[in-house]
């Protein structure tokens, strides 16, 4: 883990989401955070130590979805999937699709497997999942202020850790799309999905992963 001393910055952003305006200035007291993401391989040795079952693995309560039918309540998690063809960018639900089976053994569906992935951030793991396996660890989730002052590496005024521009000489510096979203990835990066945590080079904090990769939880998202 990275020990961060804390400090003042400016949290939120002017180009970004309607929820991540107005910046505003945040202060925020020392505290540790992890190096690199939650692996595959850390995951499944909480599992196997406590029997957790995480939220895509139970199946769904009726009183929660009222409205579907009973058979359609099965364990399963969505899945990334690219459309065939152009959809409007604030239609979401054009590029997720429910996946019956798919959890954090199984990412893409009950058809795929973590084998060979185990350096690998774990993914379909629920709120609830993290804040169990944080608990597990003896750590627990940092606040969406503490996230964002460690991913932003003590550098405010950038648009990225490592600068304004995305890919400063043609380099790719963390694990995001590339090409047209949602259904023209070209991998330039090699990777089609998740990267191997630590695959690129960290912020300035030396932490990994802190753009690009997987989403990640915070406590009070």
């Amino acid at each position: 883990m990275v020990w961060l001393n804390g400090g003042t910055f400016q949290m939120g952003s002017e180009e970004g989401q309607p929820d991540e305006k107005p910046v505003h200035e945040v202060s925020v007291d020392g505290f540790w955070m992890d190096r690199y993401e939650v692996t595959n391989e850390q995951f499944e040795k909480f599992v196997k130590a406590t029997g957790y079952l995480t939220i895509a693995e139970r199946k769904p309560k009726q009183e929660d979805f009222p409205d579907a039918p009973p058979e359609a309540l099965v364990p399963g998690s969505i899945v990334f999937t690219p459309p065939p063809g152009e959809v409007p960018l604030h239609n979401h639900m054009a590029w997720w699709r429910y996946v019956p089976g798919a959890n954090w053994r199984h990412p893409e569906g009950p058809d795929t497997t973590i084998k060979g992935r185990e350096k690998h951030p774990v993914v379909q793991v629920a709120w609830f999942d993290a804040m169990a396996y944080a608990k597990w660890a003896g750590k627990r989730l940092p606040t969406e202020a503490e996230w964002e002052f460690a991913s932003r590496g003590g550098k405010d005024k950038l648009t990225y850790t490592w600068g304004n521009e995305k890919t400063p000489d043609g380099k790719w510096l963390a694990n995001i799309w590339q090409g047209k979203f949602p259904n023209g990835n070209t991998l330039q990066d090699g990777f089609k999905l998740q990267s191997p945590v630590g695959s690129y080079s960290p912020n300035a904090y030396g932490l990994y992963d802190m753009a690009g990769n997987v989403w990640e939880w915070t406590s009070d998202w």
